[in-house]
């Protein structure tokens, strides 16, 4: 079911962002660059991604799980119950 994300620009900014950081680790590791460095950098990666799902998990809740609670749609329901079993993991 195609819908209006209204944080769509800024998690697109955010993955654009994170692509350009892994690039730069894959690099750092064919310049055989210090591994306490990539792992750092890796770290920052694993943040912004968590970061980016935060923001995606908000706009689903304030949107979609709204609605579905509105109408009795117990699969969204249940579908964001497993996506957040599995984001967490």
């Amino acid at each position: 079911m195609a819908h209006h994300h209204e944080n769509t620009k800024a998690v697109l900014n955010r993955l654009s962002r994170v692509t350009g950081h892994m690039e730069a680790i894959k690099r750092m590791v064919e310049e055989d660059r210090d591994c306490a460095q990539i792992l750092i950098q890796l770290s920052a990666v694993r943040s912004a991604v968590n970061n980016i799902g935060k923001i995606i998990l908000q706009d689903h809740i304030e949107h979609c799980v709204v609605e579905a609670v509105q109408t009795d749609d117990q699969k969204v329901l249940e579908d964001l119950k497993q996506a957040i079993a599995q984001f967490l993991k």
